[in-house]
Parts: C-alpha cells; sequence; structure tokens
C-alpha cells in the first residue's frame, strides 16, 4: 500500500471519529451534560507531586484533572492515564465506587477527553502508584483522535504546524520550552545581579536602517507612513546610555524579512545589553561568567553534549581575527603590503573576493573561509576590520580595525559585541557610506540614516561596551536542538494549502 493510500485511508478514518464523537456530544448536551458549560475545577493535587511523595500522599484525597491519554476496561472496573500537564498517573475507576449511571458515562468517553477526577491514593498490586476514583467530571469533549492512534505524531512539519498537539503526546517537548524559560530566567537574574535594567524599546520603527537585515514593512493608517518591524533593538539602547542609564538590556523580538534555515527564523530573540565606562573586554568577561553559569544552573555541568560533540564551557579560547586566519589557512595579513596583495592571496587561496576588495574584506572573505567551520570549542573571534563593523571604535593603535568580537560554539556564531562607537562625527560617516552603499545595492530600498541617533551621540555618549546575542541558538545548545524550529513554540510555517 502505497503512501497516499495510507495517508487517505487515514483521514477517512479520522473523519469517522470525528462524527462520532460529535454524536456523543450530541447527545450530552441533549442530556443536559454539556461538558463545555463547565467553568471550574478545584486541583487539589498534581500527578507529579503524588508520585514523588507518595508516602505523603498516600490513604488521602486528592483532585486531579487532566487528559486521558489511555484506557483499559474490565466491566464492572476499568484503570485510565491521565495526563496533567506535570506528569501521567494511573487511576482506578469501579463501578461500585462512582455509581453505576457515571461508571456507563466514563465508559463512552474518549481517548483525549478532558476530566476531572476525585479519589484517594494508593498502590496496587503490581506496585504502581494510582487515584482510586470516588467521583468523575467530564470536563471537555475532544472531537478529534490523538495521533498516537497513527502511529504517532513524528512528522516534524506537522509538529511545528500543531504544537499543540505536539506537546500532548510527546511530553519531552514540554521540557524543552520548560528549560527555555529556565534559561531567559538565568539570564535576566545574572544582569540584574550586575546592575542591569531590563527596558523595552520600541518594535514599530519610523525608518529603514542601512544595515544588510532586510525588514518587513506595514503601513499606519492614522499617520499616514510606512513604518518597519525592528531588526535590532541596539540604538534606542544607546539612547538610554546617552540619558544616563548606564547599563540596560533588553530581552527583544526581532524581525527580519529574510531566508529559513535550521539556524534562521523571521522572527527571533535576542538580548542585547550596553553598560557604560567599559569596553569589548569587559563584554567578553561577561559573556563567559554568563555562559558557565548558564551551562551549570540549567544543565548541571560545564560539559554539555550538542549533537553528538561535547563542548567545555569552562574554557574559552581568545583569537583575534588575523591570529584566527593565520592559525587556521596560514596566510599572513602581516604580509600584505596592498590591498592588491590581499587580494591576490585570495585568488591563490581559491576564495573569490570583489575585484576592489580591501584587505580588511579580504580577511573576513578568508576567516569565512577556512575558519569558522573550526571553531568547534567557546572561541572569542576579536579585531574586526573596519568595513564590516560599522557600529564598533576603532583600534587606536590600529584604525584599519575595530574593537569588536563574535564568538563561536560549535562552529555557529552566537553573539556579537562591541566597544561602541561614540564619535558622532565618525558615526555620521559610517551611517551615510552604509546607506549610500545599501541604495546602489538596492535601487528600490528606502534605507535612511538615522539622524536621530546622531543627534543623541552629539550630546555626549561615555566609552560603551555593548554586546547581543541570539536566546533561539543558545536554547538550542543547551536543550541539545538540532533546529531552531525545535526550540520556538510556534515557528514561522507557510500556510497549508486548502
Amino acid at each position: 500500500m502505497d503512501t497516499q493510500t495510507i495517508q487517505e485511508n487515514e483521514e477517512q478514518e479520522i473523519g469517522e471519529i470525528f462524527r462520532i464523537r460529535r454524536e456523543k456530544l450530541a447527545e450530552l448536551k441533549g442530556a443536559g451534560n454539556d461538558p463545555f458549560t463547565r467553568t471550574k475545577y478545584e486541583v487539589t493535587a498534581k500527578s507529579e507531586e503524588i508520585k514523588s511523595r507518595f508516602e505523603e500522599y498516600e490513604g488521602k484525597t486528592v483532585a486531579l484533572a487532566g487528559r486521558i491519554m489511555s484506557r483499559r476496561i474490565m466491566g464492572k472496573a476499568s484503570f485510565c492515564d491521565i495526563a496533567d500537564g506535570f506528569g501521567r498517573i494511573q487511576s482506578y475507576v469501579r463501578r461500585d465506587d462512582v455509581g453505576e449511571e457515571d461508571y456507563a458515562a466514563f465508559k463512552k468517553w474518549d481517548i483525549g477527553d478532558i476530566i476531572g477526577l476525585e479519589g484517594f491514593v494508593f498502590r496496587t498490586k503490581t506496585g504502581e502508584i494510582s487515584v482510586h476514583a470516588q467521583k468523575l467530571t467530564l470536563l471537555a469533549k475532544s472531537l478529534l483522535p490523538l495521533p498516537e492512534k497513527f502511529h504517532g505524531l513524528s512528522n516534524t512539519d506537522l509538529r511545528y504546524r500543531q504544537r499543540y498537539v505536539d506537546l500532548i503526546v510527546n511530553p519531552e517537548v514540554k521540557d524543552t520550552f520548560i528549560k527555555r524559560s529556565k534559561i531567559l530566567s538565568e539570564i535576566r537574574a545574572y544582569l540584574d545581579s550586575k546592575g542591569f535594567l531590563e527596558v523595552d524599546t520600541p518594535i514599530l520603527v519610523p525608518l529603514e536602517i542601512g544595515a544588510a537585515a532586510r525588514p518587513f514593512i506595514t503601513h499606519h493608517n492614522t499617520l499616514d507612513m510606512d513604518m518597519y518591524l525592528r531588526i535590532e533593538t541596539e540604538l534606542y539602547l544607546k539612547r538610554l546610555i546617552v540619558g544616563g542609564m548606564n547599563r540596560v538590556y533588553e530581552v527583544g523580538r526581532i524581525f527580519r524579512n529574510e531566508g529559513m534555515d535550521p539556524r534562521h527564523n523571521p522572527e527571533f530573540t535576542t538580548v542585547e545589553l550596553y553598560q557604560a565606562y567599559t569596553d569589548y573586554k569587559g563584554m567578553m568577561d561577561l559573556v563567559e561568567e554568563l555562559y558557565r553559569r548558564l551551562a551549570f544552573n540549567v544543565c548541571g555541568s560545564l560539559k554539555i553534549t550538542y549533537q553528538g560533540t561535547e563542548i567545555d564551557m569552562g574554557h574559552w579560547e581568545r583569537l583575534s581575527m588575523v591570529e584566527a586566519v593565520k592559525k587556521y589557512s596560514g596566510i599572513d595579513y602581516a604580509a600584505w603590503e596592498s590591498d592588491a596583495d590581499a587580494r591576490e592571496a585570495a585568488k591563490s587561496h581559491g576564495v573569490e573576493v570583489p575585484a576592489d576588495a580591501t584587505k580588511g574584506t579580504v580577511l573576513a572573505e578568508l576567516f569565512d573561509a577556512f575558519v569558522e567551520d573550526k571553531l568547534v570549542q567557546p572561541t572569542f573571534i576579536y579585531d574586526y576590520p573596519v568595513e564590516n563593523s560599522p557600529l564598533a571604535k576603532r583600534k587606536p593603535e590600529d584604525p584599519l580595525f575595530t574593537e569588536r568580537f563574535e564568538y563561536f560554539i560549535n562552529c555557529m556564531e552566537f553573539g556579537n559585541a562591541f566597544s561602541e562607537l561614540n564619535d558622532p562625527i565618525d558615526q555620521k560617516e559610517r551611517f551615510e557610506t552604509q546607506v549610500a552603499k545599501k541604495r546602489a545595492e538596492e535601487p528600490a530600498c528606502r534605507a535612511e540614516v538615522d539622524y536621530d541617533y546622531i543627534n543623541a551621540l552629539e550630546y555626549g555618549m561615555p566609552p560603551t561596551g555593548g554586546l547581543g546575542f541570539g536566546v533561539d541558538r543558545l536554547v538550542m545548545l543547551l536543550t541539545d536542538s538540532a533546529s531552531i524550529r525545535d526550540v520556538l513554540l510556534f515557528p514561522t510555517m507557510k500556510p497549508v494549502s486548502e
């Protein structure tokens, strides 16, 4: 039997189950027992608590609520498993205890129905901790069958589209999102302990900046103007540094109208933070301390495993981009006397670069070609060429480079940090160059210089260290998840054609 025939048969069976369950619901409503009129059920215990603290609960009457996940009817007595959002627990249901009428009704209930259960805690002859039912209440009727009926919900596309079902039948998925919440709590706790203040900045912004990321465009009817979903939180946060809020951070949703793959989703979460009177080296120290804390508090060890590779979060290497390129390719930046020398070096190593590429541009291209896929263990790469760092401060001793770093784990970039550029004249020139370049490359784009940000800098911004990192990739790492969609409750998906 081919796949299409199997799918058609399953759809027919699901349709038949839906019809039968609708009839059962109509029967309940006709008898005045509409389950959807229930508004409250008092829960006094959780399955996980009962199992972990059985000695305290044994013999006590409890009330639980949850979904029927399995059921075994055996004449005058039955067993069913209830999932209450904290785990599963077995219930023993006997006709003589709940009454003949309620027991007959219980036998008509379906897998997936949500019920309230009142009874006392005991251990069966086989040793399983259970609740001996004394009263049952149908709280909501499930009209569609759970996927176990059809060999489980294993199709990843369907799992992402129907996360609500995924969470029901694959309880380990919930653990990932519990851990995600813990990661965010730990990040906030760490930054709060360091004197940072959490703030919110606008999601709808009035202009498209010159950065490479492509924004989503919307329209404000009252103001009759196009607006953009933000592609970063940086410029507003640094305005706050100007205003004297010396340590700020935001856990922010970011939107970029770009491609999708296992590492990218059009909307994602970042943490950006800015600290006055420090530099990018101060941000390096912060990253190391934060990531060690996260690994230990969330995973229980500084050594974690990601997709079969052991990662030591307790050891971080620090290399300049020049050092990294030389280490992994043998190409020495110091040997180039001109841009032409750099282009020739790239060509001789099979790396294509633009005809007008500068030494800095070539260095960055060589890094992409020879270095990034070698950075398995946590590594800081610092001192980036000024050509690709429009917001970073130049190195005083070598203005061709900036005080910037990115850090890599398992050959993936996790964050980006600068000694922030606070010279308004230099910043204005870089922004105008960036916007002009983008407009030349994409004539239809509407990129503009954020002159209000320049205006803020003209009031004076202190020396500042800034850091931004993606929460979703961090959660992937700490939950051993292969795809960003595994750590987003509702990832962006193309609608299914009707």
